[in-house]
């Protein structure tokens, strides 16, 4: 999987576009800055926004290109941002130490999923949120005849309301919405989309 996302993100332009998700904008409106933690950051979009906002932003992917287009953008933004490559377990963060962890179509293999999840949970402050935006399982049918709309391919990677009760669900929801809406982020973030959307509090 690395190879495929340093190919990707070695071009020039940025695949899924300079501008935050649409949703976590929305989010993070009258939150307090804190700490916050985005896994799986790609190109940096959301971090770099969240950043500008005066959030104290860490980052990681599994991509070197991605960090190399996410400092970039931070340079251009004028914020500054800790952006690493490798995965959660190589990064020695400590538990409680994060007021806000974002995942924003972070998909992970379905054996992975709950693990990584639960790991995240545990990095959390406590009264610390996580805002979650990713695809639902019925995505599968608006990727196969748009496949711009992006996405996995793998069913088991796309996510159901059960799935994320299991991995959150002794977290307090303050947010839950399953919805089909037309996304325009970037080349691989465009078209018709079911999506499916959390904020939790722990």
């Amino acid at each position: 999987m690395k190879e495929f996302w340093d190919e990707r993100y070695a071009a020039d332009e940025y695949v899924y576009g300079k501008e935050a998700n649409l949703f976590l904008q929305s989010k993070l409106v009258g939150i307090e800055p804190g700490k916050a933690l985005f896994p799986a950051e790609g190109e940096g979009r959301n971090a770099v926004f969240a950043a500008t906002l005066g959030w104290n932003v860490t980052a990681f992917d599994i991509s070197s290109s991605a960090k190399i287009k996410a400092d970039k953008l931070a340079q251009e933004k004028e914020v500054s941002i800790d952006y690493r490559v490798g995965l959660l377990d190589q990064q020695g963060f400590k538990e409680n130490s994060f007021d806000l962890i974002v995942l924003i179509f972070a998909h992970f293999p379905a054996s992975l999923r709950p693990i990584i999840h639960q790991s995240l949970k545990k990095l959390l402050k406590p009264g610390g949120q996580i805002i979650l935006e990713a695809f639902s399982k019925e995505h599968l049918e608006y990727n196969s005849k748009n496949p711009k709309a992006g996405g996995p391919k793998d069913v088991s990677m796309l996510f159901s309301k059960e799935e994320l009760e299991e991995d959150f669900g002794d977290m307090e929801w303050l947010f839950f919405e399953k919805k089909v809406l037309e996304i325009k982020e970037g080349e691989f973030h465009d078209g018709l989309s079911s999506v499916i959307r959390l904020v939790a509090k722990r």
